[in-house]
């Protein structure tokens, strides 16, 4: 344990609802604290986001005084010991301090104990082990205070029994790595899931598929890239090649126009060059829809260039809508001779900011009036009058629109 070590401004941690929350659990000869996650942040100086807790009461007891407190207690793991607690519309997850009596796989089977550090030994890394008390007194007893101070991701314990655990941490490792390490990855946990990657494959798609996503968010996610290509671990997991300098090069262009980091066009950059990568990446790690189709809307990239002019960058966006627009200009860019400072790129992929595609103005009726009958010939009068509505750049005026109607309408009276 860590003496007489404190958390510093943690203002959620004394006041509002977790402090009540400490309260009413840490009473009556059970103890309760925050753990993990808020409390790495918190000493990295980071955002604190989600609240986890623990306590040594079981979670029936959880469940008696939540309620008691006026409080909604939702038993949403409760196998596991975890109570789902919501306070005034905010939720925290309760978990009762627990130790390992099995482990295969992710099924391990557990029981509720009330020793701290049992719980956090039988956690994955050092810096997810902490846990903080309501007087803000921090408990560390696997060194994860000392890893923090060195921005070093490492395994409690001996790597390879805990992999062996649950193979996801292997991605989690990097995970970790990309977002609070600094350096190279620590040696014996990248050891141990090199000689361990081969149980990657027993994982579901759905779990790769969230670690992955998030890596790709990370703040030193391209050299952690790097090194899982590398080991070969990358490959395993897109089941391709990966394209690290296009996607280095997709980060620079998101900083440089000021758009928010995005995972799926990251992980395009990183994988997708032709349709059937976005269709490959979409089973392996069953994707949702959405995000497949970006993906497989990358496949005509290589067109995309400021030289082509204004008319077609506004065809393109009238055709694909702002997301895919912005997606395939940026994966068009990074893969360019260009830098993030280029002009001509940042104005190309800064038109949806600028320009609003309108709606195609001309109707059915501006044909029929014209001779044409409903039917296959209007479809195609129309379809005619839109390319070249697109063609002539978009114009509103009516004049041209009345032109360009004329000129539809002959060409599909000529085809009868």
């Amino acid at each position: 344990m860590t003496d007489n070590a404190k958390l510093g401004e943690a203002p959620w941690l004394r006041h509002g609802e977790v402090a009540r929350l400490l309260a009413a659990l840490g009473r009556d000869g059970e103890e309760a604290r925050v753990v993990g996650g808020a409390v790495r942040n918190a000493l990295l100086g980071l955002a604190v986001d989600e609240i986890d807790v623990a306590t040594t009461a079981v979670p029936e007891e959880v469940a008696r005084r939540v309620e008691a407190a006026g409080w909604k207690a939702i038993p949403t793991g409760i196998e596991h010991g975890t109570v789902t607690v919501v306070i005034d519309g905010k939720p925290f997850e309760v978990t009762t301090l627990r130790q390992d009596v099995e482990t295969y796989g992710r099924k391990a089977k557990v029981v509720f104990g009330r020793d701290w550090r049992t719980d956090a030994e039988r956690r994955d890394f050092t810096i997810n082990a902490l846990s903080v008390s309501a007087d803000s007194r921090i408990y560390d007893y696997v060194g994860g205070v000392a890893d923090i101070a060195a921005r070093r991701v490492r395994f409690i314990g001996e790597p390879a029994t805990r992999i062996a655990e649950d193979y996801l941490r292997i991605l989690r490792f990097f995970r970790f790595h990309a977002w609070y390490g600094n350096g190279h990855p620590d040696a014996a946990g990248l050891h141990a899931c090199i000689l361990a990657r081969a149980g990657l494959e027993t994982l579901s798609r759905e779990r790769v598929r969230m670690e992955l996503l998030k890596l790709l968010l990370a703040p030193h996610a391209t050299p952690t890239l790097a090194v899982m290509a590398e080991t070969g671990i990358l490959g395993m997991v897109l089941g391709g090649v990966p394209l690290l300098a296009s996607f280095e090069n997709v980060v620079k262009a998101e900083a440089a126009t000021g758009l928010s980091a995005d995972a799926v066009r990251r992980l395009g950059a990183l994988a997708v060059s032709v349709m059937e990568d976005g269709e490959r990446l979409a089973q392996r790690l069953r994707l949702s829809n959405l995000e497949a189709e970006r993906l497989v809307a990358l496949e005509f990239w290589w067109r995309v260039t400021p030289k082509a002019g204004d008319q077609t960058a506004h065809a393109l966006l009238y055709h694909v809508g702002p997301q895919s627009f912005t997606d395939r200009v940026l994966v068009a860019w990074s893969r360019s001779a260009s830098g993030a400072a280029d002009r001509s790129w940042r104005e190309l992929a800064s038109l949806p900011q600028r320009w609003t595609a309108p709606n195609f103005p001309l109707k059915a009726a501006d044909f029929t009036r014209r001779g044409i009958s409903p039917g296959p010939a209007l479809g195609a009068a129309m379809r005619s009058a839109e390319e070249a509505w697109i063609a002539a750049d978009f114009p509103a005026e009516r004049a041209a629109l009345e032109a360009i109607a004329d000129a539809a309408a002959r060409e599909a009276a000529a085809a009868r």
